[in-house]
């Protein structure tokens, strides 16, 4: 029997095969389903589901009472916070099988999506796009963009650091968290050297 490289506390269940990387922690509660996968040092908090086919970069942290359904993707070193909600049928009835229709949601890299926010199904949460608490997003997000409200709307751009940019006439903005240094063009931000 192979020996485990993962913490799973006793209230855990993991249904094999799962494939959980090396220093990941898996919490009270949780439920982690066969055929899944798990990076490495992620953190599962209490009462989390991870589906089947569910994919989980590595150093995500998933805080309590987050479902990570069938369809969806997170990137390396996304946070998702607590009771944050996504889904994987658009048009969901009781009555009507959809399995067949499930639509993938991925969340790229150094996202951070906040507590009690939803996330409906289909849509990319680009690179180091910053979701506010209670947010509903019903369509793609940019890298680096800051979105609230119902329906999210972009209010503007943050740090990969986690810090709100403010661009001068140039397009040009410091993260005053590292000193970091982004650039606005077209619409779009890309940190620069």
């Amino acid at each position: 029997m192979e020996e485990k490289t993962y913490y799973a506390h006793p209230t855990a269940l993991v249904d094999e095969p799962a494939d959980i990387g090396e220093g990941t922690k898996i919490w009270h509660f949780c439920h982690v389903m066969a055929h899944s996968k798990i990076g490495k040092g992620c953190s599962l908090g209490q009462n989390v589901f991870v589906a089947t086919r569910v994919v989980i970069g590595d150093n995500v942290k998933i805080q309590n009472n987050v479902s990570v359904y069938e369809g969806v993707i997170c990137e390396n070193d996304v946070f998702l916070g607590p009771s944050m909600v996504f889904t994987n049928v658009f048009n969901p009835r009781s009555g009507v099988i959809r399995k067949d229709e499930y639509r993938t949601t991925l969340v790229k890299k150094g996202a951070s999506i906040g507590a009690n926010a939803t996330i409906v199904c289909g849509n990319t949460i680009g690179e180091y796009a910053f979701i506010g608490a209670g947010t509903v997003v019903i369509r793609d997000v940019l890298p680096y963009a800051l979105v609230v409200g119902n329906p999210g709307k972009q209010i503007g751009w943050m740090s990969e650091y986690g810090e709100k940019l403010v661009f001068d006439e140039q397009g040009e903005a410091r993260c005053p968290g590292n000193g970091e240094r982004y650039l606005l063009k077209d619409g779009k931000v890309q940190k620069t050297k």
